[in-house]
């Protein structure tokens, strides 16, 4: 009985971990391949986050049940072997609420992912008004925050770009350049780089 209860304890808390990791996918990916400059694997995971409420889901109900399995009333056979259960760390109280602590933290990922990658748009460039110009990119697979910011880093890396704004609400980026230093080609080579893909004849 003991074991039963430890490996199911063990089971639903690894359950809610694996299902929390999954639901965040989409948008931790971004940020590791910015972190460790491998750009062309960040939209890898992006087919996550049509199913991430469904996964998000599915992590409440597995958490809960283990919060249910550990606060219900205990049968006598339970109570008696209290003192060996709770020395088990895998079943005490504190252990599943660093789980759920931790299943929160991954699932709110994409509200905080932009906090990984540093604003480069406080330096100030001087440029003729009449060698701005700009454009507005549609681009596919940006589903979070992070797939914005590794958009925005790609563009902002290139010489001549002046500002970057990115939104995977609308799919779009629109980037300001210095005509006389970078071609519009480059720019849409470097947003291709990430993993993220400009559609063709998206330049408005």
């Amino acid at each position: 009985m003991r074991k039963s209860n430890f490996k199911k304890d063990k089971a639903l808390m690894s359950g809610g971990i694996v299902t929390a990791f999954v639901a965040s996918l989409c948008c931790i990916t971004p940020v590791a391949a910015s972190v460790a400059g491998i750009g062309g694997i960040a939209s890898t995971f992006s087919w996550v986050e049509p199913v991430r409420p469904y996964i998000i889901v599915l992590t409440h109900l597995i958490l809960g049940f283990a919060w249910f399995q550990k606060l219900k009333p205990k049968a006598q056979e339970e109570i008696d072997c209290a003192c060996e259960e709770e020395a088990k760390t895998f079943q005490s109280k504190g252990f599943l609420g660093i789980v759920t602590l931790f299943a929160i933290v991954l699932m709110a990922f994409p509200y905080y992912s932009d906090i990984f990658f540093s604003d480069k748009s406080t330096e100030v460039v001087y440029v003729q008004e009449a060698n701005v110009q700009t454009i507005t990119y549609d681009i596919v697979g940006m589903t979070c925050t992070g797939c914005e910011a590794t958009v925005r880093n790609a563009a902002q890396e290139v010489e001549g770009v002046l500002e970057v704004t990115a939104s995977y609400d609308t799919q779009t980026a629109t980037i300001s350049f210095d005509k006389t230093k970078v071609q519009p080609e480059c720019i849409k080579q470097a947003i291709n780089s990430t993993g993220f893909t400009v559609k063709e004849d998206s330049e408005q």
